[in-house]
């Protein structure tokens, strides 16, 4: 029996109230898979699911004979109320709250920790396949959240590569079974570059006017990514229209800061996406991955990720938001990919179970 156990959980609603999921992925201080599970607890507030996915991992780390317990959430408030900070004042939690910390109780020691959400990719996996399926998932194998086959990338950049870091730090973690075989970029003195070549990738320039016409210039970029041998283009904060060719169709994607068809097309990008949501006073923005065609912002969606949008808002901190959302989106389409279960009938994409 593990001396130590380290649980991951999340929790999440459809709606908040609306149907809800809660999981947790289980493993010793070593690392070594022990157990993880997700719930379909119905209608339920994201609280309430949060919760839940708590009480379930400490229950599970019991079993286990458990005698320390560290349990990473990526809900803030939740960490903060277990850890004595803030208070519990709705009436709906303070059972589950009481609950969680009568179980905590039972370890010679315990700690609670926050971690950003983009970190916590295995159990949001399961919370989302758990929604899919209105139904639990039991005793899915860690690995399941990682696509099995190893799928060489080429990404394209324009400026600081933020999505690529993304994408390098979910490798690095085991969430992708991937590599990535060359970044091309737009611009050769973008902050992208730089980090591109200081992860000790390949790099390679490929500008909009070096070329004399499009038909050119996408065929500079066809020509980098067959050498390196891509399986799955990713754009990243690429800004350049680009002729897809036949070899690559269905297996470019694209990300947007925004939940389209709503606040795309040409000059759409950044914070001029998230200015207009502002204007527009939306309620709710988020983000859409999608496989792309030679027009901006158009093809089939494959994943759309949502988040709040607050009165006190700005451009900067709704982008931030919405990047930890992309952070979720990107790597979840991408292992869809790697597992063939992207199916594209016309203008949609149907995801194989």
């Amino acid at each position: 029996m593990p001396e130590k156990v380290i649980a991951y959980t999340d929790g999440g609603s459809r709606g908040n109230p609306g149907p809800a999921a809660a999981a947790f992925v289980l493993s010793d201080a070593d690392g070594a898979p022990l157990e993880n599970k997700a719930f379909f607890l119905g209608e339920a507030t994201n609280n309430v699911a949060e919760y839940t996915a708590i009480i379930k991992a400490i229950e599970a780390a019991l079993r286990h004979g458990a005698e320390e317990l560290a349990i990473f959430s990526d809900s803030e408030l939740l960490v903060r109320q277990l850890n004595g900070q803030y208070k519990v004042k709705s009436e709906n939690i303070k059972p589950l709250y009481r609950q969680a910390a009568d179980l905590l109780g039972r370890f010679r020691s315990w700690n609670v920790h926050h971690v950003a959400r983009q970190k916590n990719g295995r159990a949001d996996s399961l919370v989302n396949e758990a929604l899919n399926r209105n139904a639990d998932v039991e005793n899915q194998p860690l690995s399941a959240g990682v696509n099995k086959k190893l799928i060489r990338l080429g990404v394209l950049i324009s400026g600081g590569g933020t999505t690529l870091m993304n994408i390098l730090d979910c490798i690095k973690r085991g969430e992708l079974n991937a590599q990535v075989s060359v970044v091309i970029s737009s611009r050769s003195t973008v902050a992208g570059v730089e980090r591109a070549k200081n992860a000790g990738l390949n790099v390679k320039i490929v500008r909009q006017r070096d070329y004399n016409n499009i038909n050119e210039f996408s065929r500079g970029i066809a020509e980098a990514l067959v050498a390196a041998k891509v399986d799955l283009v990713v754009q990243g904060g690429w800004l350049c229209l680009w002729k897809i060719p036949q070899r690559y169709e269905n297996r470019v994607m694209n990300i947007h800061p925004a939940l389209l068809p709503s606040f795309g097309g040409q000059g759409m990008w950044g914070h001029h996406v998230h200015e207009a949501v502002l204007e527009a006073g939306c309620k709710v923005s988020g983000c859409t991955v999608h496989f792309c065609t030679n027009e901006y912002d158009k093809g089939p969606i494959i994943v759309q990720r949502a988040c709040e949008v607050k009165d006190t808002d700005s451009p900067d901190t709704l982008a931030a938001r919405v990047f930890e959302q992309e952070c979720i989106a990107y790597p979840q389409a991408i292992r869809l990919f790697a597992d063939e279960k992207l199916l594209v009938e016309g203008c949609k994409v149907k995801i194989r179970l």
